[in-house]
């Protein structure tokens, strides 16, 4: 990365992460994050926060394989003085028909480049009876946003 601004790296990180996610390559997302990243959650969510750069992959790699997970990176912005940045996603759980929107901040080791913590909030509480967990009245068409999974995933499709 010789000769790429810091806020080009902190962005192609993030981005490398969702590529990872989409593929479900465990060991490429570990490479985005720090040994000892730490993953946090809204309370009850995933059995709390996930712990290491390994364990985020692994289970982001059960969630593909099991939930049909792809991920759409919708919006990034980078703040190179706090190291820092803050990632709009959504993340289509393709297996049970669902969408879930929300968005990340993203704490960076400044010795490493890595993620080193992540910090994800949702835009509603994931309710059992919805389909698609994204904000009320927001026109996510119109913006521009992602409306159906990326690629083709074995189980009930795309949400819509």
């Amino acid at each position: 990365m010789e000769g790429q601004s810091k806020r080009s790296r902190m962005h192609d990180i993030i981005t490398r992460y969702f590529e990872a996610c989409n593929t479900g390559d465990s060991a490429q997302i570990a490479a985005c994050l720090t040994s000892d990243a730490i993953h946090y959650f809204p309370p009850g969510m995933y059995g709390g926060a996930f712990r290491g750069g390994r364990a985020i992959g692994d289970r982001w790699v059960k969630a593909y394989n099991e939930l049909g997970s792809r991920w759409v990176l919708e919006t990034v912005a980078v703040d190179t003085e706090t190291n820092t940045a803050v990632a709009e996603w959504s993340h289509y759980k393709t297996r049970q028909g669902k969408v879930l929107r929300g968005d990340e901040w993203y704490a960076f080791d400044e010795e490493s480049g890595l993620i080193s913590e992540i910090r994800a909030y949702y835009a509603s509480p994931q309710a059992a009876d919805l389909v698609r967990l994204e904000l009320a009245e927001f026109d996510y068409a119109g913006r521009g946003y992602s409306l159906e999974a990326p690629g083709a995933a074995p189980g009930r499709g795309g949400a819509h």
